[in-house]
């Protein structure tokens, strides 16, 4: 199968009238889109050529092409299963100083997205109005076959002759045929509606999807960027641990010993004080242990390593100040770099929850579908949650990112949130725990 194109849908292997109609009134929604691509490309092109404004003028032309593109692959998928992936980026930069025809034209060609986009909307008039008006086209020309077969015969003596495609309309015999080829054209029309949509879809995605070369490059951009990131995240990671170390646990084991250097000085001449400073250095030493759990219970926490992710979130629900629900269902454990990705994605989720939701209740549901690891965060919380102003959403997002993963925050005013997470990956080791 061609990446992007998916199974066709039912209305396609089969025929129904009802199928047909809605075929129809989609063929007239994309119709009326190759009209706006017109209007699109008479506005770029007028852009070009137009004296004053300068190059300013084009990128907004230009965006205006990107969101009926955007508008052309949502419907190619949602009526006919064709994937067409978006651009691999936002539109190239304006370039300062530059002026005149020459150099809008040049803007627009430096980038293979955007000039393809530009072709497409020069094409899609003809081409895409083509695809789509056939199936109306023929619902037209049955009409007119009918219409023949009772008025055709006047007609013709008034017109001094008159055809209905291959017939000439020479009596009442021949206006009769016009009239049977017309009704046997509904039906074809109704059949090939669905069809005609799918060879837009199709057509659409051969004038608009990326080329292997330019997605390639892209793959790599974000490897690179998301590798960046980790690598940032990870020097983040260790710096914390150098200096949770060095204030903490270090500190204590230091002063403690300092406390048992006094106590070997102290040991002949005053027993009793002694004895006081070894009860400091065991309490200075159980404080600075503790201090070590923690600190690795924040690099892998032991439930995650023991347990797995199900019972390490269930042991995150229960200490968490807002009541959480807990739901998972996991055919076994996920490789361990995405089940700590998870978990630590989870807990700052929760963390928010509680510093910045004002909720009551939460719901966690964690399930494995088709090869991605699903996580769902949701409260009752009053909402507002942006990705885009908030740090730790957005740390969420680079963690993610590094294992291929997205988040999608659900978050209207007054709420309630939902925070979606997805990430691929493999269960190579069955299950534990029952979920």
């Amino acid at each position: 199968m061609q990446l992007g194109v998916n199974r066709p849908p039912d209305e396609i292997r089969g025929f129904s009238v009802a199928a047909g109609i809605v075929g129809l009134r989609r063929a007239m929604a994309l119709c009326w889109m190759s009209m706006s691509a017109f209007g699109r490309s008479l506005a770029v092109s007028g852009a070009i050529w137009l004296v004053g404004p300068g190059l300013g003028v084009v990128p907004r032309a230009m965006e205006g092409v990107r969101n009926l593109a955007a508008r052309q692959r949502e419907l190619a998928l949602r009526w006919s299963g064709v994937e067409i992936p978006g651009p691999p980026g936002p539109l190239p930069p304006v370039p300062e100083g530059a002026s005149g025809a020459a150099a809008r034209y040049r803007w627009i060609m430096s980038d293979p997205q955007t000039r393809r986009e530009w072709v497409w909307v020069l094409v899609d008039p003809l081409a895409g109005a083509f695809f789509a008006f056939f199936p109306l086209a023929l619902i037209l020309s049955g009409v007119w076959g009918v219409f023949l077969a009772f008025f055709g015969v006047p007609l013709s003596v008034e017109w001094d002759g008159l055809w209905y495609q291959f017939i000439p309309i020479e009596g009442q015999a021949t206006a009769v045929l016009a009239g049977v080829l017309g009704v046997l054209q509904l039906p074809l029309a109704l059949w090939s509606a669905p069809r005609a949509v799918r060879r837009h879809a199709l057509y659409t995605r051969s004038m608009l999807a990326p080329s292997e070369s330019e997605m390639m490059a892209s793959r790599i951009q974000h490897l690179a960027t998301t590798r960046s990131d980790a690598v940032d995240t990870q020097m983040a990671e260790i710096r914390r641990i150098e200096r949770d170390l060095h204030d903490g646990a270090q500190a204590r084991l230091v002063a403690m010993g300092m406390t048992l250097d006094a106590a070997e000085h102290l040991l002949e001449t005053n027993p009793e004080a002694v004895r006081a400073l070894l009860i400091e250095a065991r309490e200075s030493s159980s404080k600075a242990l503790e201090e070590l759990r923690n600190l690795v219970r924040g690099i892998h926490p032991p439930v995650l390593a023991d347990r797995g992710l199900a019972d390490a979130v269930r042991a995150l629900a229960m200490v968490c100040p807002v009541n959480t629900e807990v739901q998972v269902d996991l055919p076994g454990r996920p490789e361990m770099p995405v089940e700590s990705a998870a978990y630590f994605a989870i807990s700052e989720i929760l963390t928010n929850v509680a510093k910045h939701s004002g909720a009551d209740r939460a719901w966690i549901d964690i399930r494995y579908d088709r090869g991605m690891l699903r996580i769902t965060v949701t409260d009752d919380g009053h909402g507002g949650a942006d990705v885009s102003r908030g740090s730790g959403l957005r740390g969420i997002e680079r963690r993610l990112a590094t294992f291929d993963g997205v988040l999608a925050v659900n978050s209207p005013v007054n709420g309630p949130t939902m925070v979606t997470m997805e990430l691929p990956c493999v269960l190579p080791s069955p299950k534990t725990t029952s979920s």
